[in-house]
């Protein structure tokens, strides 16, 4: 299940959310967008869950909780 992760601090790493969604389960992918020029992060981010219970659990528990002092947007991407 691909999964949009919105409105990430610029701080904020893959690894982290990495780390973030791997509490909810096994995650395949983890891509954190970033800018071709700068370098520097985009403020969101892919995530891929196989398992679809764990996918849904991950998108409750985690939509609009706060990371790195920004409330994020976790939401399932249409394919």
């Amino acid at each position: 299940m691909n999964i949009l992760v919105r409105k990430l601090a610029r701080t904020t790493t893959e690894e982290q959310i990495r780390q973030l969604f791997s509490e909810h389960g096994r995650v395949d992918s983890c891509d954190l967008v970033l800018d071709k020029v700068t370098g520097k992060s985009k403020g969101f981010a892919f995530v891929e869950m196989p398992d679809e219970k764990e996918a849904n659990t991950a998108v409750r528990q985690l939509n609009q909780t706060v990371v790195d002092k920004s409330s994020i947007r976790v939401k399932f991407t249409e394919v």
